[in-house]
């Protein structure tokens, strides 16, 4: 059972978190190409309850984040500790943010920084938080056909490109093609590498290049069924290759178009009035809270030896680029303008 502070206490504690919070801590080992810190982050405003009727949150989400089961312990420990039943629907980023559109849900998980900001500049999206981060990866055959171990992804798809297009047949590429935040990574890339997606690749695919237009669970199983290369996030592939035999490596790893990140959002309430803003923002702060970081921190250790996903609060600084979104300081719960 979950120890609650007395009232005294806990006041102090928001009071002290609120004056203290932020992502900037004492420097310590290095995480990728950021800095881990020690640092404080928001306290959960949900209240631990048991014995009434559970209030229930409507949550839209990426595949991405769903399949690697996530969610589904967030879901068990948060119904039973705040007595709160999210409801979770997972789809491409792209219909999962319809659907937030429709009115559909009140809280948003997603990972496409670009859809995301138009989003909450239509008006559609407030308490815009960062939660966590981990990066692509291009995963192909072990034999690497197409010979791109060690070339930026931008230099990968372009090999791939080239060869398929010359006719090598043991050369594919499997996108998603879903409009989801994979896909836009991947869209991201090629224009990088100076291509018009449209025009040069999606609109002349020829047999190398392969769209599903399914999630990364099912695009990752095609993939490994046709030997092809695809691009996925880190935590979906190690699910998928732990507990499907998948016959996938990483191919290419590093590079800085491969970063992903990962931010909630509520559903403004001046758009659709019934969001449930007091759950959403509970949830919200608990997720960027010490408790809620340390959560997300842990999952996945025990099954493959590390983290699925890094905390954003272990960042020095999530507001700067390339994160650029507030990982700590508590949101509020929005008010609408009365007439």
């Amino acid at each position: 059972m979950k120890k609650v502070l007395p009232v005294f206490g806990m006041v102090l504690l928001i009071v002290a978190v609120i004056l203290t919070a932020g992502c900037v801590g004492t420097p310590g080992q290095e995480t990728g190409n950021q800095t881990v810190t020690s640092t404080v982050t928001a306290t959960p405003t949900a209240t631990p309850t048991t014995g009434a009727v559970p209030d229930q949150l409507k949550i839209a989400t990426t595949t991405s984040l769903y399949d690697t089961g996530l969610l589904d312990s967030v879901q068990d420990y948060y119904l039973e500790t705040y007595n709160v039943d999210l409801l979770i629907t997972s789809q491409g980023t792209g219909k999962a943010i319809e659907s937030a559109k429709n009115g559909d849900v009140d809280v948003l998980l997603v990972h496409s920084p670009s859809q995301e900001a138009a989003f909450i500049d239509d008006g559609y999206g407030v308490n815009h938080r960062g939660i966590a981060y981990n990066y692509f990866l291009i995963v192909g055959p072990e034999s690497d056909p197409a010979g791109i171990k060690g070339m930026t992804p931008e230099e990968g798809l372009t090999t791939l490109k080239n060869l398929g297009e010359s006719g090598e047949s043991n050369v594919i590429f499997v996108s998603r093609g879903d409009n989801s935040g994979t896909h836009s990574a991947e869209k991201n890339i090629w224009k990088a590498a100076g291509f018009n997606y449209t025009a040069d690749i999606s609109g002349n695919p020829g047999t190398w290049y392969i769209e599903t237009g399914s999630g990364m669970g099912d695009t990752l199983t095609i993939a490994g069924q046709k030997q092809a290369y695809t691009l996925t996030d880190e935590a979906t592939f190690l699910t998928y290759k732990n507990n499907n035999n998948l016959q996938l490596v990483p191919i290419i790893d590093e590079g800085a178009s491969l970063l992903n990140r990962y931010t909630v959002m509520t559903i403004n309430p001046e758009k659709y009035p019934n969001t449930n803003v007091k759950a959403a923002t509970d949830f919200t702060n608990w997720l960027i809270s010490k408790e809620g970081q340390k959560f997300i921190g842990d999952y996945g250790t025990e099954t493959y030896g590390k983290s699925l996903f890094v905390p954003m609060s272990s960042l020095a600084d999530s507001t700067v680029p390339p994160f650029s979104i507030d990982c700590s300081t508590p949101v509020t719960v929005p008010t609408v303008a009365t007439a």
